[in-house]
């Protein structure tokens, strides 16, 4: 498998954030770095549905799937257990493939190309979400404790 490129637009967008943020833990988690520009991009194609009438309901809904990507994954980062994690991290698995369904409902407003390039980073995110997902349900803690005199 070849390795994911940054979307085009993607480092412009992530230079504007700043420093303090990006050295945060979760930043080095990409499927978190992917949502939340994903949320920054569907703001800006919420606008263009709500310019067609009849697209209104799907621009709610997709804005809706699309914040909720980097949401769930910044829950679930902060809790303590893998399997706590894994449910978060299904969370925003699910939120993701509901993205995709309002992007395509929205694809006749919205062009084959820019739901091309929507599809193909959230395509990315469920790829990074299905290897991670098992793996958390195999971890018991993140929090290392001393071992014990009786361990």
């Amino acid at each position: 498998m070849s390795a994911f490129v940054d979307p085009p637009g993607f480092a412009e967008w992530d230079a504007t954030l700043p420093a303090a943020f990006r050295r945060d833990p979760i930043w080095r988690t990409p499927a978190y770095r992917y949502g939340l520009w994903l949320a920054h991009l569907a703001k800006q194609d919420v606008k263009v549905l709500y310019g067609d009438r009849g697209s209104r309901n799907i621009a709610d809904q997709l804005l809706h799937a699309v914040e909720a990507i980097s949401s769930n994954l910044s829950e679930g980062y902060a809790c303590a257990t893998g399997p706590e994690r894994a449910r978060y991290y299904g969370y925003a698995l699910t939120s993701t493939r509901e993205a995709i369904d309002w992007y395509l409902k929205a694809r006749d407003v919205l062009g084959d190309e820019l739901f091309d390039q929507r599809y193909a980073v959230l395509e990315r995110v469920i790829r990074i979400l299905t290897a991670i997902i098992p793996r958390e349900h195999g971890r018991r803690s993140r929090i290392r404790r001393k071992p014990s005199a009786g361990d």
